[in-house]
């Protein structure tokens, strides 16, 4: 179910972590670069309530043709992660993103 932007799924109360958060994160792929949003630097924020999960994140060009579907990804990835009740995702452009985010593994995902 959405409501206001955010994902709401019944689930018992658990603590999540950020590991988990950021392991769903890792499963979210920018589908042009073929990197998950993680190690492409797209991630800015990261917050874990309770069952709340927020992220902020940016895209790599303010007109990214795809920011919907990689938006809706994350939402639903995090969603997805056992104890998740609510799942934010803001999408921010300050700071705007450039390649040096991009982590080791992200740098040998797109160039060997």
């Amino acid at each position: 179910m959405s409501e206001g932007g955010a994902i709401i799924v019944d689930a018992a109360d658990a603590d999540v972590t950020l590991e988990q958060v950021y392991e769903a994160l890792h499963q979210v792929y920018d589908p042009e670069l073929g990197v998950n949003v993680v190690d492409l630097g797209l991630v800015y924020d990261v917050a874990v309530q309770g069952g709340e999960v927020a992220i902020a994140m940016t895209m790599t060009t303010p007109g990214c043709p795809l920011h919907e579907a990689i938006t809706e990804g994350a939402q639903a990835a995090i969603a997805a992660v056992p104890g998740v009740r609510q799942a934010h995702v803001r999408l921010v452009w300050f700071p705007p993103w450039d390649p040096t985010r991009i982590s080791e593994a992200g740098r040998r995902a797109l160039w060997g």
